[in-house]
Formats: C-alpha cells, sequence, structure tokens
C-alpha cells in the first residue's frame, strides 16, 4: 500500500501547485521601428503593443489593457505633439476597425467599393493616416481585443456604462503618465457604441483627472438611444416612440437610390439633393402624421402612405398593413425581396442572400460578413509579424459575451450621453468636435445624428465647435475609397484646426 495517501495527506503534486500569475496579468511592451511613404514623404515612427495593468491605489490588480501605439520619429518635443486615444464600440468591439481601417498607418486592402478580392487579406500603407499629425494609441476595453480583468468573476461588471468609461478613463490617465503625454494637445476617437463611450469619457475625464481635450472625433455617432433603440424581444422600434421611423426614413431613401429602386425622376438626382427632400418631409408631415395615430384622417394617411412609397419603393399595401411605421429589419429584408437579397444594416450597399425569402428578420448582415474575415486574420498576422507582440490568448474582435450589457444608470430610460457633450463643451468651450457620417448606415443613421445634435441645448456661439460631413457609404464609411479619400484630409486638418 505504499501509493495510498492519508486521509489527511495531499498529494504531492497538489502542495507544488503553481501559483504563478498568467503572463497577462503583467505588464509587457513591444517596441519596433518602421517608417512608410505617404503624400510622397517618409514617415518614420515607433510602434507599441502591449499591455498596461491598472491598480487600485491598494497595489490590487484589476484590469490588464491590451493597446497599439504609434508616435512619430524625430519630433522635437513629443509631450507637445498631439495624441489620438482611439476605440470602437459593440459594446464588445475591438479597436481593430478604427486601427487598421483609417487611423493607423497600416490598412485592410479592399477594393474602392469595400470589397475583399481574397482572402484572408491583406495589409497596405494607408496613404491617409492620421499619423501625420497625431500620434495614436488603440484602446482595447475589457473582454474585447487581448484585454481581460484580472479577476474572470469581476470580468461582467466591466461590461457596464459606468465602469467602462471608468476603466477606460484610467487607463488613459496610466498612459498619459508613463508615457509623459500630460502636455500633449488630447483627442478621444470613437465609432459607434464608441461615440457614446467618448461622450461620456469626455466627460469623466474632466470631472475626474481634470483631463481637458482638444476634440472629439465621432464616426458614425449615437448619443441619443432614443432614436434607434430596439425591443430586444421583436427586433422592432418600442411601441409609442416614433422617432427612429422619422430619423430612419432617409437612410430607407439613399439605400433605395443606390440600389436603383426608385422612380426615374428621383434615381436621376443627386444623393444629397434628394435627402434634403425626404428630410423636409419626414420631420414635417410624416412626423405630424404618426403624432395623430389613429387620429389621423384616412385621406391623409393615404396621401402619407403614397409618399412613403415613393421615398422607398415599398408597395404600398406593405407601408399601409405596417401602419405607416416602416421597422428597419422590415425594410433591410423587403426592399430587395423580389430579387432575391436582402440589405445590410452597417452598410445597406452590401446585397445578402437568406435562406428563404419570407420572413421580417435578417438572417445576417452581409456587409459584416465581408469585413470580419480580413480585418482578424491581418491583425493577428500583423501584431505579431510586424509589431512583435505574442499572445496565446484570443483576440476578440466583436465579442458577444459582453451581453447583456448594464445600463443601470438609466433604467426605465434612453440611454443619452448628449447631456454630457452639451455640459463638458460648455465647461471647456475650446473643445471641437467633429462627426462623420455615411447615408448608408442603417444601424446609426445620419438623420438621428443631425436630430441628437440639433438638440444638445449648447448656446449658439458653441455650434461653431461642431463640424459635421456626410459620406455616400454606411457605418465604416472608410472601407469605402472615395470616402477614405475625404475623411482622411478632414480628420487631419480637424486636428490641426483643435490646436
Amino acid at each position: 500500500m505504499a501509493d495510498e495517501v492519508k486521509k489527511d495527506e495531499k498529494p504531492e503534486a497538489e502542495d507544488k501547485k503553481d501559483t504563478t500569475p498568467p503572463e497577462h496579468h503583467e505588464d509587457a511592451i513591444s517596441e519596433t521601428s518602421h517608417a512608410v511613404t505617404v503624400d510622397g514623404e517618409e514617415l518614420s515612427y515607433t510602434a507599441t503593443a502591449g499591455r498596461i495593468v491598472l491598480k487600485e491605489d491598494d497595489d490590487t490588480k484589476t484590469a490588464s489593457f491590451f493597446f497599439t501605439a504609434y508616435t512619430k520619429d524625430g519630433v522635437d518635443d513629443p509631450s507637445t505633439r498631439p495624441i489620438v486615444f482611439a476605440f470602437n464600440g459593440g459594446p464588445g468591439s475591438s479597436s481593430v476597425w478604427l486601427h487598421l481601417g483609417i487611423f493607423g498607418p497600416k490598412r485592410v486592402l479592399l477594393t474602392d467599393e469595400g470589397n475583399l478580392e481574397k482572402q484572408p487579406g491583406s495589409l497596405i500603407v494607408n496613404d491617409q493616416t492620421l499619423l501625420t499629425d497625431a500620434d495614436l494609441v488603440f484602446i482595447d476595453p475589457v473582454s474585447t481585443g487581448y484585454t481581460r480583468a484580472i479577476e474572470k468573476d469581476e470580468e461582467k461588471t466591466y461590461h457596464h456604462f459606468e465602469k467602462d468609461i471608468e476603466s477606460v478613463g484610467a487607463f488613459v490617465r496610466t498612459y498619459l503618465t508613463r508615457f509623459g503625454r500630460w502636455s500633449s494637445p488630447k483627442f478621444l476617437a470613437g465609432e459607434s457604441y464608441g461615440t457614446t463611450r467618448s461622450a461620456g469619457l469626455a466627460g469623466h475625464l474632466m470631472s475626474r483627472y481634470g483631463i481637458y481635450l482638444n476634440g472629439v472625433i465621432l464616426i458614425s455617432s449615437v448619443l441619443s438611444f432614443q432614436t434607434i433603440a430596439l425591443d430586444t424581444a421583436t427586433y422592432t422600434f418600442h411601441r409609442g416612440n416614433d422617432l427612429p421611423y422619422v430619423v430612419y426614413l432617409p437612410s430607407y431613401t439613399a439605400t433605395a437610390w443606390y440600389h436603383g429602386e426608385l422612380d426615374e425622376d428621383l434615381q436621376d438626382r443627386d444623393l444629397p439633393d434628394l435627402l434634403r427632400e425626404v428630410e423636409e418631409f419626414s420631420e414635417n408631415e410624416y412626423l405630424l402624421a404618426l403624432q395623430r395615430g389613429a387620429r389621423l384622417d384616412p385621406d391623409t394617411a393615404n396621401e402619407i402612405a403614397a409618399r412613403l412609397a415613393r421615398y422607398t419603393s415599398l408597395d404600398i399595401d406593405f407601408i399601409t398593413k405596417s401602419e405607416l411605421r416602416i421597422e428597419k429589419f422590415h425594410f433591410m429584408k423587403e426592399l430587395l425581396r423580389e430579387k432575391g437579397y436582402t440589405v445590410g444594416r452597417l452598410d445597406s450597399r452590401y446585397r445578402g442572400v437568406d435562406r428563404f425569402d419570407v420572413g421580417v428578420m435578417l438572417e445576417h448582415d452581409p456587409s459584416l460578413d465581408v469585413w470580419m474575415g480580413p480585418y482578424t486574420a491581418t491583425f493577428n498576422d500583423y501584431v505579431r509579424r510586424d509589431l512583435g507582440y505574442e499572445s496565446d490568448l484570443v483576440y476578440e474582435v466583436l465579442n458577444p459575451k459582453v451581453w447583456p450589457w448594464n445600463y443601470e444608470k438609466f433604467q426605465n430610460a434612453y440611454v443619452d450621453v448628449s447631456e454630457t457633450l452639451r455640459d463638458t463643451m460648455t465647461k471647456n468651450p475650446g473643445m471641437r468636435v467633429y462627426v462623420a457620417s455615411g447615408y448608408l448606415d442603417l444601424a446609426t443613421p445620419y438623420f438621428a445624428t443631425e436630430y441628437t445634435l440639433s438638440h444638445l441645448g449648447i448656446e449658439e456661439a458653441l455650434y461653431d465647435n461642431i463640424e459635421v460631413s456626410y459620406f455616400e457609404a454606411g457605418h465604416m464609411m472608410y472601407v469605402h475609397r472615395p470616402s477614405i479619400e475625404r475623411l482622411g484630409p478632414e480628420l487631419r486638418e480637424f486636428v490641426r484646426s483643435a490646436v
């Protein structure tokens, strides 16, 4: 019985249990030198990929944040060079989209229309990189990219509106301190839910750390969820909230125009000119009609239905049976149903094919289908091969496990950070805001952003601090070559003017 373990004894293997913390729970930095040619000039820079472990005042580790930073070489005083902290949204998205789509020195190679020619994709020099005018730091919030909570049981506490802002804010403060950038002009840049985070973070950085920003970049913005909120049980807009129907209509028109589904006289018009007409109808006759509900007289209802059919190309009977309220997923399924196609949510230029032509919901988003593969593959190769960062963790490009996201601050109310933006701009009147919107975005429609900005309640002079630009593409307008060629120079000029 020599191998028998006595009742009160533990096997030797248990006594020697390894208590070494996982590698990703420790700080790590990989620095590499690079150069690209932009506008005929060589741009030399240092890339830093690594993790910063955040700690409480008592040295308790809380989260290990992964980031990728680019700093221009040969700058006399780096502390005075502008710095942009960038992230995407989701919630649950890593920063790979802004990183390898528009801001960074390399971008994913796509066709001019934003399609991939061959899997798995490749990177090319980004001739529109913002690195020409600012240093860049791409942040992956907790549970995205390689960023992780130290305690697995605590992970869900970060899937929270306020905790997310606080943790990203703590990272920004730590980065400024460790890399000596407190004197730099500071910017935030977010896309989609990242714009929600940006507006909230701008206020948090000011109130918690005294960090005043020079500017905020909002790409495919959503600051008030009242404009887009869905009932997650039915994937329709909330009953009693007619605002989304009004602000989505111009994007429906843009989509029908792009696919050549409108009457000839509308198809022959320039898109921005056509949309002005639809916007006028949306916020006047259409809004008033929806407001009347069952009190709307039949003749007016028929007139509104006819106008909606003209502006969307949908069947008038479909619109009438929808009580003049066109749900966004119904539209994506219905527009090209007779041709056997759906249209994308993130970018309605893209067409998809569902298993069944019947039904009211998309089986998948054809626009995300095009982008997900090349962005995932190219980043995972690039971070190791070019940036010298190694990790066996999954790089979470889009992590669905963060859902349900906790919005307890807004219980019984719509998520809204527009008041935070108003307060921040009022206290820091030098802060500039750049807003980019795609006409063909059915996730965060451009007219919803217009509505929110026009209701900020800031003093008239502060509206001069807001610059809004529109693109004939979707949520990630930078995948569209004509759009990125305008977006890139506008972002550079924005940074220069805000400094």
